[in-house]
C-alpha cells in the first residue's frame, strides 16, 4: 500500500430515487454504455410518465468540493409498470465502477418497486454479447423467454440478438 492510498477514499454509493435533476448524469452514463445513447431529454420524457420510475447510485461518502456541484453518480436504472407487468427500460453503470455490485443493487431496487406496484412479472431485453449483464440477470432469477435476431447494431456494424428475459415476482 502506498502513501497515496491513505488519502484516496473509495466511493460508497446509496441507491435513491431518480429525479429529473439526475438525468444529465444518467444520460452521460448511458452514452458510455449504449449506441445509440439516449439523451437527457429522452430520459426525461420517460421518467415524467406516470408509470415510469428509476433509481440512481449516488456517492454517499464524497468530500465537499466547491468545484463539484453534484455528488458522483455510479449508475442508474429506469423501469415501468403497467397492467401487472414491469419492464426494465435501461440500466447503466459507469465503467469506472463496474464489478462493485451497483448493477445488482440498482436491479434489486427496481424489482422491489415493481413488486410494490403490484407487478407480477418483469421483462427486459439484453444484447446477447453483454455477458456481464446476462450473468447478472440470471443471478437475479431471470430466464430467457425469447430472442430478437439482429436487433442491436454495434459501432462496427455487426448485428447481434436481443435476449428477452423474464422474472416472475410471485
Amino acid at each position: 500500500m502506498s502513501l497515496t492510498d491513505y488519502f484516496v477514499r473509495k466511493p460508497e454509493f446509496e441507491i435513491v430515487a431518480l429525479k429529473t435533476a439526475d438525468l444529465p448524469q444518467a444520460a452521460a452514463i448511458h452514452k458510455l454504455r449504449f449506441t445509440p445513447a439516449w439523451s437527457d431529454g429522452e430520459l426525461h420524457s420517460l421518467l415524467t410518465q406516470d408509470t415510469v420510475f428509476g433509481f440512481i447510485a449516488r456517492q454517499s461518502n464524497a468530500y465537499t468540493r466547491p468545484f463539484i456541484s453534484q455528488p458522483l453518480v455510479g449508475g442508474f436504472v429506469l423501469s415501468r409498470v403497467a397492467a401487472g407487468e414491469a419492464e426494465i427500460l435501461t440500466i447503466g453503470v459507469d465503467p469506472r465502477f463496474s464489478r462493485l455490485g451497483l448493477g445488482w443493487r440498482l436491479m434489486r431496487a427496481a424489482l422491489r418497486e415493481a413488486r410494490d406496484q403490484a407487478a407480477e412479472t418483469v421483462f427486459l431485453e439484453v444484447d446477447e454479447t453483454n455477458t456481464a449483464a446476462v450473468g447478472l440477470y440470471r443471478k437475479l432469477g431471470f430466464a430467457k423467454v425469447g430472442e430478437r435476431r439482429a436487433y442491436y447494431q454495434g459501432v462496427n456494424g455487426a448485428k447481434t440478438a436481443a435476449l428477452v428475459m423474464r422474472l416472475d415476482l410471485g
